[in-house]
């Protein structure tokens, strides 16, 4: 680490960082959820006209939305919804009558299978790609990784998919082009998960490099570095205990982020590739105007989301020095 000296931080200041995000963060779910709910009611039709049919019958269409209670007032229906979330109760499906929990835990397997192969897989290649350019600053290798990493942030994560399908699924014929008929059982098929995968890495690694580079190569730029060269310090432990560390709290944060494009990019690649997770539930949902459901997900990822970045928060909080240098 360069020369500098931390100071201690009184521990009330910390406790009050966290109480702060904390609530808000509770005020960002409850915006979300308010936002969804006036969206998903501004939608045309309803539940009752999606289970009506082909054919809807006024009459039959309102005895359903009698049964169903959608001819209360919206704020009413919040309301009780809000009730019943505050004792653990996420509601129950408008279309098919179960609760909205055994719709997130069915759907919650695929997606986590999903995010914890990218995460897994986006730490070593995104600092490794970015320890290496820094590494090579200005040269072949450098020019290389970030024209790559610039070219494939640009193309968008739909059709980076639909261009992976077509050459390694339908013309050569490597890797399945869709999980149709794999169920929620995807690590018993590999194979299946190689596409998506690979469709979600493609803007995260590109981008957390990046950030890594920027932050190495500001480092080895700084006097202290020079001033290790000077007193003969190798260059392996300049670049990676004290250029390094530099790049790891905007790289902290960064992964939080990207753990957040993954709530939404998951839906995008989970249409694409048919697989059973949060994100075809979400899409089925909006389709069927299913408000329980489309409500209890948006808690899921409003609550995921705030964690995550805490957590990020108060690991940038630490590794960022606050402190003079010492002389």
């Amino acid at each position: 680490m360069p020369p500098w000296r931390r100071t201690r931080q009184p521990a009330f200041r910390g406790t009050s960082f966290v109480a702060r995000r904390l609530l808000l963060g509770a005020a960002q779910t409850v915006a979300v959820v308010l936002l969804v709910f006036a969206l998903t009611e501004a939608l045309p039709g309803d539940a009752a006209v999606a289970l009506a049919g082909d054919q809807p019958d006024p009459a039959r269409i309102a005895a359903i939305r009698e049964a169903m209670d959608l001819d209360r007032p919206a704020y009413e229906r919040l309301a009780d919804w809000a009730t019943g979330l505050l004792h653990g109760d996420f509601g129950t499906s408008l279309a098919s009558g179960r609760p909205v929990t055994q719709y997130i835990a069915d759907g919650f397997g695929p997606t986590l299978v999903l995010a914890a192969l990218t995460l897994a897989l986006l730490v070593p290649l995104g600092f490794g790609l970015g320890v290496l350019a820094a590494r090579h600053e200005g040269r072949l290798v450098d020019r290389l990784v970030s024209s790559v990493t610039l070219a494939v942030y640009a193309v968008p994560e739909f059709a980076l998919g639909v261009l992976l399908v077509t050459v390694l699924a339908l013309k050569l014929a490597w890797l399945p082009p869709t999980a149709v008929g794999y169920g929620t059982d995807l690590l018993g098929h590999p194979a299946a998960l190689v596409l998506p995968v690979l469709v979600l890495l493609s803007r995260p690694v590109c981008s957390l490099s990046r950030l890594v580079r920027a932050g190495m190569v500001d480092a080895l730029a700084s006097p202290y570095a020079a001033h290790a060269h000077r007193y003969g310090v190798p260059g392996a432990r300049v670049r990676y205990a004290h250029a390094l560390p530099n790049a790891l709290a905007p790289a902290v944060q960064q992964l939080a982020r990207t753990v957040d494009w993954l709530l939404c990019g998951v839906i995008v690649v989970e249409a694409l590739f048919v697989i059973p997770g949060l994100g075809t539930v979400l899409l089925n949902a909006v389709a069927e105007r299913d408000v329980p459901v489309v409500q209890g997900l948006a808690v899921v990822f409003g609550v995921l989301t705030v964690v995550l970045n805490l957590g990020a928060d108060l690991v940038a909080h630490k590794l960022t020095p606050r402190a003079g240098v010492v002389a």
